[in-house]
């Protein structure tokens, strides 16, 4: 009976592993997420993103500007599971969501993730909220 039990189990945590490692497959690009532009360092063309729970995605966000921004999501983060993050490609992957982003010059982090809570989650670039660098990130 323990045998057909333990057997039973790693069949289980076998088809579950296999699973969530799909989720990553198919995955969909978002709109680029850009913070500043050459001739506006406040400028934000796409402030909402709307996404679908359950389904895998990667969202490039790009600073263009000439400030230093620090990008906030910590509502969305923890609210997705996390695949990597890539920068200049180099791969960060990690077991919990991150704090914050930060460019400190021109440049992109693509952030790959699986969507897990339906909901409003806000984004903002600390410091520059008044400018108009906020958003949301809005999962159905």
């Amino acid at each position: 009976m323990r045998a057909l039990l333990t057997a039973a189990l790693a069949a289980c945590l076998l088809t579950t592993a296999a699973t969530a490692g799909d989720l990553t497959k198919g995955r969909t690009d978002l709109p680029e997420l850009f913070l500043g532009a050459e001739d506006n360092d406040y400028a934000v063309p796409v402030k909402d993103i709307e996404m679908e729970a359950g389904k895998s995605y990667r969202l490039r966000i790009t600073a263009k500007g000439q400030k230093e921004y620090k990008f906030f999501a910590s509502e969305f983060f923890r609210g997705v599971w996390m695949n990597q993050i890539v920068i200049n490609h180099l791969e960060v992957h990690m077991a919990g969501p991150p704090h914050h982003l930060e460019f400190d010059d021109q440049g992109t982090i693509a952030v790959e993730f699986v969507t897990v809570r339906a909901g409003e989650f806000p984004w903002s670039v600390q410091g520059l909220e008044s400018r108009g660098m906020t958003g949301r990130f809005i999962v159905k």
